[in-house]
């Protein structure tokens, strides 16, 4: 018997690559899916370009959102969704023609209680720049390895439009129920608490569009200060431990701004650095201590935002020569 499998895609100004999508959609060599996009106001002609397609493809349907903004899209598209198998695409990507077939067949095999996801590859018509490279090739290592919860905090460790979830699974997650953004990296901060497993597909199943136009260059919710706004909220819901000292490392920009955040919530902590110059200074009404001290505080919970290579590994030298495992003394905030 074939499982149906419901897509949910979120859809915004996608007209110039939409064709294409659809068009790798209907490739897939898995025919027993759906389709649900939700047009999110788009001022071109995407909307237009969904209502042909879905009278076309009887597994193909479009709505257009119940409110507004990508969240909003995505529980519309939820709410059609009769599948027992959740993934999600976005409208300017491309599937390779074996990501559903592949993707089923590792999450059947591995059961309830997984998400899966695979390898993937930006690409863009100029070119695609250094950062995103460098992005792909963290989390197609992270899939390889299978290690996708050790760094959880670092970045959003699995790709948004290249995972899928038994149904049961993603309800007991939350579904698209929270109203936290980045949508895509509280989701699977949510399927960490959960305490899923992650498996990898070791393909490219999926293909990433890199373009000026794409929301995580230009939106708001999907700027750096957002991503350290859920990386903190998570970490003090599930590691951090009131009756130990909880200590920031750094003080670069991320090291700041975690202070400021910290600070806006009421929550005391230390603040050391490995800059002897920035030693005995005082930044927001806190002293900063030399790096040293950790040694002399309670049972201390230290985030790291240092992101210099070199750096951290002297960091990590330090700190596992006296004691302290990551995860559970020390984490690593990007």
């Amino acid at each position: 018997m074939n499982e149906l499998i419901s897509i949910v895609m979120p859809v915004k100004n996608a007209g110039l690559y939409l064709k294409d999508c659809l068009e790798s959609i209907l490739a897939q060599t898995y025919p027993n899916w759906e389709l649900i996009a939700v047009d999110d106001g788009s001022s071109d002609n995407s909307l237009e370009i969904l209502q042909s397609y879905s009278q076309k493809y009887t597994r193909i349907h479009s709505f257009k959102n119940s409110g507004n903004g990508i969240i909003p899209a995505l529980r519309t598209a939820y709410s059609h969704a009769k599948g027992q198998y959740i993934h999600r695409m976005d409208a300017d990507d491309l599937m390779a023609p074996t990501k559903l077939e592949l993707l089923l067949d590792l999450l059947k095999q591995s059961g309830k209680g997984t998400v899966v996801t695979a390898l993937v590859q930006y690409f863009a018509e100029g070119g695609v720049s250094d950062g995103y490279l460098k992005y792909e090739e963290w989390l197609n290592e992270l899939s390889v390895n299978e290690n996708h919860w050790d760094e959880v905090y670092q970045e959003c460790v699995i790709a948004s439009p290249c995972w899928m979830i038994h149904k049961d699974d993603f309800e007991k997650a939350g579904a698209f129920n929270s109203d936290r953004y980045p949508e895509d990296y509280d989701l699977v901060f949510r399927f960490y608490e959960k305490g899923l497993k992650v498996k990898a597909v070791k393909e490219v199943l999926h293909y990433w569009r890199d373009h000026s136009e794409r929301s995580s260059r230009n939106h708001e919710h999907y700027q750096a200060n957002s991503f350290f706004a859920i990386k903190l909220h998570y970490f003090l819901k599930l590691e951090r431990d009131s009756k130990r000292s909880l200590v920031i490392w750094g003080a670069g920009p991320k090291g700041k701004h975690l202070a400021r955040m910290l600070n806006k919530q009421g929550i005391d902590f230390e603040w050391v650095s490995n800059n002897p110059n920035k030693h005995g200074q005082e930044i927001y009404e806190q002293i900063m201590s030399s790096f040293k001290q950790i040694l002399e505080f309670n049972n201390p919970q230290v985030i790291i935002t240092v992101a210099q290579r070199k750096a951290k590994k002297e960091i990590v030298a330090f700190l596992e020569g006296n004691g302290l495992e990551e995860k559970k003394d020390y984490w690593f905030f990007r």
